[in-house]
């Protein structure tokens, strides 16, 4: 009944998929992986590229010391304590390892990122490439994955079902351009990402930011679910997400959040603040949808400008003239078209917040002084990419609505339960880069340790 046998057969071909793929090839396993599309996108290529990583020998030749544990704390602490403690640690855990591997074994260049803190972190802990971009890491682990002989990777071959045989998973069914294929795989892995872009999925669950931009991939529909309810899989924290609060859409370019947190400011066209900009980026998006036009405006300054360009993204956006500068705030105004006297007003008691430490809406990040020229840039939120899923284990393998383990099924990124809590505001930035890249080593190296263990065990 079989079209062909495998070791190993991954859904998805993202960061999830391909790290996944290539921790189970590492162990000399027969891996496939199938890819819906033409191409080998998805989320990891469209973020940043920043990994958090506690306990790393890069945070370590830096002075910074962290432990695991303080990093899921950090974590649990974001999301209130709505995500699971167990697989919050285990992720957390597996963090170092994860960005050591990718260095010393993959030869991808990851170095700690200096230049500012995301919310919530109590250390520098994100760990990038030198672009700053999730499509340099795509690009190095498509890379890697062409130099394995062992790991076959087909384009326009959807992964539409498991089949289940004992009570197990035996194998899988893929539509391909040769027609229907039956493969069986020892272990199959579910790496397809999330529901961001099936509006009727979003509209479901998460209502509160179904108006916004969608800013991920355009293949993330939502099939782990399908093919994991189809098959009495649990299903966890579908009501959590990742919105971003800083998208130029003028160039569909994400602008970072470092604008932020290096000491700027968010306004609406009226020049008024209308939040605390620094309890992070995920929140701060639903509050920008109840501002007029649905838009806002961040304001920084030169020095903020200058280190940010080390950031690939944000250097696209000045190349291409997306950021407004003058010498005085009324001038910067008129670029913005937005209400410069009441934007002079907002500038001053922002600078009072700053000296004070503190401000009416409960901010207390104000890392420097706004000086000398002064910059802006019209910004729309959007929803990045969901965080709940299927419910999985330490492990990474699926369980069942008795939370019981489903025989040889793992998934990871957004097709599992990730560790955001239920929430926009559980989101700490590089949650979902570390679900998608931790939960695929994860997955990967159990699915080979378990094989490798029964063939021994002959």
């Amino acid at each position: 009944m079989w079209d062909a046998e495998l070791d190993v057969v991954i859904a998805g071909a993202g960061g999830c998929g391909l790290i996944a793929a290539l921790a189970a090839a590492e162990k000399g396993l027969e891996v496939a992986v199938f890819e819906k599309t033409e191409f080998i996108l998805g989320n990891t290529a469209a973020s940043a590229g920043m990994i958090p990583a506690a306990g790393t020998r890069f945070q370590k030749e830096k002075g910074i010391f962290e432990t695991a544990e303080e990093m899921a704390e950090d974590i649990l602490k974001k999301n209130h304590y709505e995500s699971d403690s167990e697989l919050t640690l285990a992720l957390c855990q597996e963090s170092a390892r994860l960005i050591e591997w990718m260095v010393d074994s993959l030869g991808i260049e990851l170095s700690l990122v200096e230049e500012f803190s995301y919310p919530g972190q109590r250390n520098r802990r994100m760990h990038a490439p030198k672009s700053r971009s999730g499509l340099e890491l795509i690009k190095k682990l498509r890379m890697e994955v062409s130099n394995r002989d062992n790991i076959y990777l087909t384009l326009k071959s959807e992964l539409t079902d498991v089949i289940i045989e004992n009570g197990k998973v035996s194998g899988v069914e893929v539509d391909t351009s040769h027609g229907k294929q039956k493969i069986k795989a020892e272990k199959v892995i579910l790496a397809t990402n999330g529901f961001g872009a099936n509006k009727d999925l979003v509209n479901k669950y998460i209502p509160e930011i179904a108006d916004a931009l969608y800013f991920g991939y355009e293949a993330n529909t939502g099939e782990a679910i399908k093919i994991g309810e189809k098959i009495g899989a649990a299903l966890d924290c579908l009501t959590a997400y990742q919105g971003h609060s800083a998208v130029d859409e003028a160039h569909g370019i994400l602008v970072t959040w470092g604008t932020i947190m290096m000491g700027g400011f968010m306004v609406n066209k009226e020049g008024q603040r209308f939040g605390d900009e620094a309890q992070g980026y995920s929140e701060f998006a639903k509050e920008i949808l109840l501002q007029p036009d649905k838009h806002g405006y961040i304001i920084f300054d030169e020095d903020i400008y200058d280190q940010l360009l080390s950031i690939e993204d944000f250097k696209n956006i000045a190349e291409m003239n997306g950021f407004k500068s003058a010498e005085t705030v009324v001038e910067l105004a008129e670029k913005l078209k937005i209400d410069g006297e009441a934007l002079i007003n907002t500038m001053e008691e922002f600078e009072l917040a700053t000296e004070r430490g503190k401000d009416a809406f409960g901010r207390k990040h104000f890392p420097k002084k706004l000086t000398g020229k002064l910059y802006g840039i019209r910004v729309v939120p959007a929803l990045f990419h969901t965080q709940g899923g299927l419910k999985i284990n330490t492990h990474a393998q699926v369980l069942n609505n008795n939370n019981e383990v489903i025989e040889n099924l793992y998934a990871g990124g957004g097709a599992a339960v990730g560790v955001s809590g239920k929430n926009s505001y559980g989101y700490m930035s590089g949650n979902g880069l570390l679900a998608a890249l931790g939960f695929g080593k994860i997955a990967g190296d159990h699915a080979a340790k378990t094989i490798q263990e029964r063939v021994e065990n002959k």
